[in-house]
């Protein structure tokens, strides 16, 4: 269980990070989509790294 809680925070630490950085435009890639320069993906995306944060706390207090 807690491999699984490290990849999960890691995956959603670097998934929020990029919507984070496409939502306030600083990363502008893929060209084509659609969360370019969209605020509130900046906010989803800072909500997933919370939960990612979160899960990897939860993992080093597991074991």
């Amino acid at each position: 269980m807690t491999m699984i809680l490290r990849v999960f925070g890691i995956a959603a630490l670097l998934m929020g990070g990029l919507w984070v950085g496409q939502g306030t435009g600083v990363i502008m890639w893929p060209a084509s989509s659609f969360m370019l320069a969209q605020g509130q993906w900046a906010y989803i995306g800072a909500g997933l790294m919370l939960i990612g944060a979160f899960a990897l706390w939860r993992s080093g207090k597991r074991g």
